[in-house]
């Protein structure tokens, strides 16, 4: 990272680079660069480019990214649930910055976001399994709800022999 990093709301025109990082930060062999992956416990596709074009045309959702000059290096995603509520997600920094500081960056300039449109809380939903990220997030003023909700991605035909995989809620006050 240089000292040209830039943090700005995605356009739609940002999606097919968008969906190479998700893709890169979060599965297959590139994610296992970094340590926030869910390269071994998920194989399918992260996001559909549909499903990104949908979020990037949704008023209720802003995606910033982070820029190294023109590189896409990592984005976060906040979504406005309700006149209080937020949701964090698809918060990811390319595998090789990982552990420098930029997914810290990212988390501020959500929250920073979050209160600047009048989100009291902010919630997100991590991989019950995920024991370090969970722990980052805590170490960031997140907290348990205690509620944990279904994981409802597309699974291959055979998963129902597999683990099953449920979310943890978790929570901070902005």
């Amino acid at each position: 990272m240089t000292d040209t990093l830039a943090i700005a709301a995605a356009t739609p025109a940002d999606a097919p680079a968008l969906k190479d990082l998700l893709e890169a930060a979060y599965r297959g062999d590139s994610a296992r660069q970094g340590w926030n992956h869910e390269a071994d416990i998920l194989d399918d596709e992260r996001i559909g480019i549909e499903e990104l074009d949908a979020l990037l045309a949704d008023p209720a959702v802003t995606i910033l990214t982070a820029r190294d000059a023109e590189a896409l290096i990592g984005c976060v995603a906040v979504t406005r649930k309700d006149d209080a509520l937020g949701y964090l997600g698809m918060l990811c920094v390319l595998p090789t910055l990982q552990s420098g500081g930029l997914g810290r960056k990212l988390l501020d300039a959500a929250e920073d976001h979050g209160r600047a449109i009048g989100i009291a809380r902010m919630e997100m939903t991590v991989i019950d399994s995920r024991e370090s990220l969970i722990g980052w997030y805590v170490r960031r003023g997140y907290a348990f709800t205690g509620e944990t909700r279904p994981f409802h991605e597309l699974r291959p035909a055979d998963a129902a022999t597999g683990p099953q995989i449920t979310f943890v809620v978790l929570e901070k006050a902005l």
